[in-house]
């Protein structure tokens, strides 16, 4: 039942606030159902696969995206839609929230397994005039299905040409779908930290 699914809350959690920094936004998905005046659902493919050759149909479905007992669920389905063989959900806050410098917690479970890639990133407001990179992507924590217990942080950049700048980390035991845990970035005008 999605009204009540239940998982297992363990592992890492954030303050609701830190010293020197003044909270704009979270969202704890307390309700019954994503908060529309937020977040956006992509729906589709995207141009070859949102240029990841991604395999899955995202839809705005609650089999694959739903709020319970104060989780936000996003489930891969193996199901036919539109030629396509899998769903998800991909959400976005694109014209909805904004920021420029400061923190960004969120925490996580992610998923396993061959073919799944969890992402929490942001893109520059300006895509729709400034193509990518030229808009800036901040990767703060990419995972690859068969690595659970590695994650990834990129920054992305560039007008005449693709650039990059990243880092990856591994867990000593377990995967990073054993619990939950906290991704961070701190963005300054000079410096971008990821934790």
């Amino acid at each position: 039942n999605s009204s009540n699914f239940v998982t297992d809350n363990s592992g890492y959690s954030t303050p609701l606030n830190y010293p020197g920094y003044t909270l704009v936004w979270s969202d704890e998905f307390t309700g019954n159902t994503l908060n529309t005046n937020d977040w956006n659902y992509e729906i589709g493919n995207g141009s070859a696969g949102w240029g990841n050759n991604e395999l899955e149909y995202y839809t705005n479905n609650t089999k694959n995206v739903f709020v319970s007992n104060g989780n936000l669920i996003i489930e891969a389905r193996k199901e036919s839609i539109s030629g396509f063989n899998f769903t998800s959900a991909r959400l976005t806050t694109q014209n909805k929230k904004q920021f420029q410098y400061g923190r960004i917690d969120i925490r996580a479970k992610l998923p396993k397994g061959k073919g799944v890639w969890p992402a929490l990133w942001m893109l520059g407001s300006n895509i729709n005039s400034v193509p990518w990179p030229g808009c800036g992507e901040m990767d703060i924590m990419e995972l690859l299905g068969h690595e659970p217990n590695k994650v990834y942080s990129t920054m992305h950049y560039g007008i005449a040409a693709h650039g990059s700048k990243g880092n990856s980390f591994s867990l000593s035991s377990g995967s990073f779908y054993d619990q939950f845990h906290v991704f961070s970035m701190i963005w300054e005008a000079d410096k971008i930290q990821v934790f």
